[in-house]
């Protein structure tokens, strides 16, 4: 005879009854219809390409360009491939994208806090400037900004000279830089050896505070660090002071660092409308930080720059993060409006290329795998960073 402890096993649950199986299953079964799909897309491409004798592929990208671009990070030459053109494009957009979301994001942020200022005349005018900002369309910006450098600014021959070494003409601003010299490799190596350091000092001069209570001037010592080690290394090679100045040859600057006026226009245009919509975000995450955190430290004698330091903005970038992150990729996508404005982006090259190859699928499908990447990198660091910046709960 069976004990009467014992319990009698639960009948199976079919599979359709099972909401976690059913949920597989549609899934499994959407990703075939979603892969069949795709499967006859391309099959079906293919065979209209062939029967209209249009070449497919991508060997076209080891064919010489036989074009220019007027502004590339590495060396670029008509003689080049279609397959370095496109990477010469890829790496501007990239330019933009990196210094935009910087600026963006540090002019957003001191927008966003102006706003909530207690001066009346300044948080006025971050509201004007926020609303005025996004009623204006980023391609009228881009167009706006283009303009005045070309019908505002004079030719070379009469640049206006704001400062020492510095030339605004509608040819883009050319300004001094220091000589080449091998002592600026061994600058740039100390400043990356002490962002290191930075980093583990942070982190060991949190872990200190958390058991004993005592701060450690992690500021302080790291600007040091961040500026000591490569004025260390500048002195070690004996600090050189020469300098390249441009100089008017011609009709244009010769020498120093020419920046052109389709990378301005297109850096004003993209951060000027982009911060307007960051500021809102940082004022929203300041405001979602209750007053009880700010009193709190008000009632410990913190002064008003330390409480937004250490006690709101660590407290608000948990709601900022998310929204931020859009706001970043939206910028990286706008870049593609670059092409308007005569700026060799990774569309405008591309385009070119499409045209005089006839490889319009190949080139499309290069630009949506481009933006693609740019644009999951982008969530990836992103999603890191909210990562480590959440509120761990117990």
């Amino acid at each position: 005879m069976k004990s009467q402890d014992a319990r009698a096993t639960p009948a199976a649950v079919p599979f359709w009854n099972d909401p976690k199986k059913r949920s597989l299953f549609y899934q499994f079964a959407t990703l075939c219809l979603v892969g069949l799909l795709g499967y006859y897309l391309f099959t079906n491409t293919v065979t209209n390409l062939r029967r209209q004798n249009i070449a497919s592929g991508f060997s076209f990208l080891q064919k010489e360009s036989a074009f220019e671009i007027g502004e590339s990070v590495i060396p670029y030459s008509a003689a080049d491939s279609y397959g370095r053109a496109l990477l010469v494009g890829a790496l501007n957009t990239l330019k933009v994208a990196f210094v935009g979301i910087l600026i963006t994001t540090i002019l957003g942020t001191v927008i966003g806090i102006a706003r909530l200022s207690s001066n009346w005349l300044l948080a006025k005018l971050a509201s004007v400037y926020i609303e005025a900002m996004q009623d204006i369309p980023i391609l009228l910006h881009l167009f706006f900004w283009y303009a005045f450098f070309y019908e505002s600014l004079p030719s070379p021959r009469q640049a206006i000279c704001p400062g020492a070494g510095i030339y605004l003409c509608n040819r883009g601003v050319a300004f001094t830089i220091p000589e080449a010299h091998p002592a600026h490799k061994y600058m740039l190596l100390g400043f990356l050896i002490a962002c290191v350091i930075v980093y583990f000092l942070r982190r060991w001069a949190k872990k200190r505070q958390a058991l004993t209570g005592n701060y450690f001037p992690v500021f302080r010592v790291s600007l040091a660090l961040l500026l000591g080690l490569p004025f260390l290394s500048w002195l070690s090679f004996g600090a050189p002071t020469a300098l390249n100045s441009p100089k008017l040859v011609g009709f244009n600057f010769v020498g120093g660092l020419t920046v052109s006026p389709e990378f301005i226009a297109l850096q004003l245009g993209l951060v000027l409308y982009t911060a307007a919509f960051v500021a809102e975000v940082v004022r929203a995450g300041i405001r979602s930080v209750g007053k009880g955190q700010t009193e709190a430290a008000l009632s410990l004698g913190l002064r008003p720059i330390p409480i937004l330091n250490l006690v709101v903005l660590p407290q608000a970038l948990r709601v900022i993060i998310p929204p931020l992150t859009s706001q970043m990729l939206n910028l990286t996508k706008n870049s593609s409006l670059a092409v308007a404005i005569g700026f060799p982006d990774f569309v405008s090259v591309a385009n070119t290329t499409m045209n005089q190859t006839g490889q319009a699928i190949e080139g499309v499908a290069l630009i949506m795998a481009v933006y693609l990447l740019f644009s999951l990198s982008t969530s990836a660091f992103m999603n890191w960073y909210n990562k480590r910046v959440a509120l761990v709960e117990r």
